[in-house]
């Protein structure tokens, strides 16, 4: 898709990729996050993601690199062994006092947020997006990359929610759900062209002033 085409405050310049510190038992997991690296790599796009070399998490960073993109990683200091940082030269890798500080620098450096296959930490950062766009925090694209169905319970019980509308009204934000790696930048691209510029500014608050 040629930039030029595309008005440039709707640009996605940094994704933010939540997904595991594993690889999961099908190899298509592993695959879609280094195509998905490569990805943003071919379109200048930054990666923004939890820091460690482990996982889906190492694969989708070193696929970045090695198509010659750029990457920040962000961890908490006490995660440095856990998830082995990954080794982006100090630049590019941030190391934070906490989770909390964590979240909030990914959030604010990030243009989207995407979820590739992952765990309850994977689960529970892309909630938080949800969560802040549905108390109007932001309005940054919020994307399920749905390999082999792996999303597919997660979005039966929000729709079973909105069934019972729990979910309802002002309470409702758009989630994002590509199937195909390569859908996912055009998918965020085009939510990204309809969002205001104003909206994009929007500061989260710290989680516990929620």
């Amino acid at each position: 898709m040629g930039m030029n085409k595309m008005d440039q405050s709707s640009q996605i310049r940094t994704v933010c990729v939540y997904c595991g510190s594993g690889g999961g038992t099908s190899p298509a997991f592993v695959a879609s996050a280094k195509a998905f690296g490569k990805v943003l790599a071919d379109n200048g796009i930054t990666l923004i993601y939890g820091g460690g070399n482990i996982g889906m998490m190492g694969t989708v960073s070193a696929a970045v690199m090695e198509n010659g993109g750029k990457v920040v990683g962000i961890i908490p200091e006490f995660l440095l062994t856990k998830e082995r940082a990954g080794r982006h030269g100090a630049d590019n890798l941030i190391v934070t006092r906490d989770m909390h500080e964590r979240k909030q620098k990914m959030f604010e450096m990030s243009d989207a947020f995407v979820a590739m296959p992952g765990g309850v930490g994977t689960l529970e950062e892309i909630v938080e997006q949800m969560t802040w766009a549905q108390l109007g925090r932001h309005k940054k694209p919020i994307l399920l990359a749905n390999i082999e169905d792996f999303w597919q319970p997660l979005c039966a019980l929000l729709d079973h929610m909105r069934a019972l509308e729990f979910i309802r009204g002002d309470f409702n934000f758009n989630l994002l759900v590509a199937d195909e790696v390569e859908d996912i930048l055009p998918t965020l691209q085009a939510a990204a062209a309809e969002t205001p510029e104003s909206a994009k500014d929007m500061k989260a608050v710290e989680p516990e002033k929620l």
